[in-house]
């Protein structure tokens, strides 16, 4: 794509190269707060079961809260897109989610905390669609294959928040730290919504149209790729929220570490994924797609394997470190891909079926580690690491490759 020069008057003019970068900023900007408002509630997690005198299986139950609320939210997301637009509708939502933060350390019984987290995880599961599908549009309009680029922004976002949160972890209760929380992404929605709201949206690029083939069966085609890039993303999110949910009590119950720690196993997570997707786009024009999913994928899978299995801290840290360099891109590839084949409707099909991952991640590791323990709980992450893995490589010629391989 030529470049345009910067006109000499201080408005900016939608489609030129300035235009585009203040809009990667202000998207970028809200990626990296959902992942540190998201991150600051995880942290608190053990915390607030021991608030509410709830077993394991009853916290998967009340966890479950936040993935209904995301997955039903994320229907009507798309919609609210299409009508009101992508940016307006992440403003919107990152005002809920920075005012719902605030509500599970009030709680004190698991059914309280199950309600409260429908409202975060309806906030949580809007503000993801919403900014995926202005994402996608951009990808689009720079012609490179930057996504990766945004979900090491909301990395870095649950990696900060994670620091933060086993600093204060210690000396603040839940209901302070995450009142912070909640003040701190009303003040960075104020500062950043305005901008976000004054750039418009590159015009999307519609999905090419069969001339005189058969338009019903290249629909269907195109529905199941969306559909097989969201069974990966799924596979991927259930990992994400295993370790967000029960990494910290893995490591605080079962290996006996201090909440500062438990709280740290997660930021390391978050670390090896920021620095898998800040070098996400250089993986995906040197090794394309198909290579970037199957590596990932089992490379998650071992490392998820040690993390669970492991019998010293150390080496479940470590554990946990590679299971999050492992599993860093699948997800933004595979959104980015259901955008590119069907649009916004691919980003809200492949979006909700990844974020099932998340619906069907707490009750199922809650209700194991009553059955078997945690560790083992934990063992199913591998499982689906290496079944993303399997379905990258089996429907390589499916899929197809990205086309975006040479900067703008």
């Amino acid at each position: 794509m030529p470049l345009i020069n910067k006109p000499r008057s201080h408005s900016v003019v939608p489609g030129t190269t300035d235009h585009l970068t203040r809009l990667r900023i202000a998207l970028t900007t809200f990626f990296a707060l959902d992942g540190f408002v998201f991150a600051g509630w995880v942290v608190r997690i053990p915390a607030i079961k021991q608030q509410t005198g709830a077993s394991a299986s009853a916290l998967g139950l009340a966890l479950l809260g936040v993935s209904a609320g995301g997955v039903v939210t994320m229907t009507l997301t798309g919609r609210l897109c299409r009508r009101y637009g992508s940016h307006r509708v992440t403003v919107v939502c990152a005002v809920l989610l920075s005012l719902s933060v605030a509500l599970p350390p009030l709680t004190h019984s698991a059914l309280a905390l199950g309600l409260v987290l429908l409202a975060f995880g309806a906030a949580y599961g809007g503000i993801n669609v919403a900014f995926n599908s202005a994402a996608v549009d951009l990808v689009a309009a720079l012609r490179r294959p930057i996504m990766p680029s945004f979900h090491a922004a909301f990395s870095l976002g649950a990696m900060l928040g994670a620091g933060l949160g086993g600093l204060v972890a210690g000396f603040l209760t839940p209901t302070a730290h995450l009142f912070g929380l909640s003040v701190i992404g009303l003040l960075v929605t104020a500062l950043a919504g305005p901008a976000l709201l004054r750039l418009h949206a590159p015009k999307p690029t519609e999905p090419s149209k069969p001339s005189n083939g058969a338009p019903r069966r290249a629909a269907t085609t195109s529905r199941r790729i969306v559909i097989t890039f969201g069974v990966i993303a799924l596979c991927t999110a259930y990992g994400e929220g295993a370790m967000a949910d029960w990494g910290a009590l893995h490591l605080e119950q079962d290996l006996r570490t201090s909440p500062g720690v438990a709280a740290a196993g997660y930021s390391l997570f978050a670390l090896a994924m920021t620095a898998g997707r800040l070098s996400g786009t250089v993986q995906l024009m040197r090794l394309g797609q198909t290579r970037v999913i199957v590596c990932g994928g089992a490379v998650s899978a071992a490392g998820m394997l040690l993390g669970a299995l492991a019998p010293t801290t150390w080496a479940a840290l470590l554990g946990f470190g590679i299971a999050g360099f492992g599993i860093a891109n699948l997800f933004p590839v595979a959104i980015e891909r259901a955008g590119a084949h069907a649009g916004p409707d691919g980003v809200a099909i492949a979006s909700t079926l990844g974020y099932s991952g998340m619906l069907l991640g707490p009750p199922t590791i809650g209700f194991m580690a009553d059955w078997f323990s945690l560790p083992t709980a934990l063992v199913s992450v591998t499982v689906l690491s290496a079944t993303a893995a399997a379905i990258g490589f089996t429907t390589r010629r499916a899929t197809g490759h990205a086309p975006l391989r040479h900067a703008a």
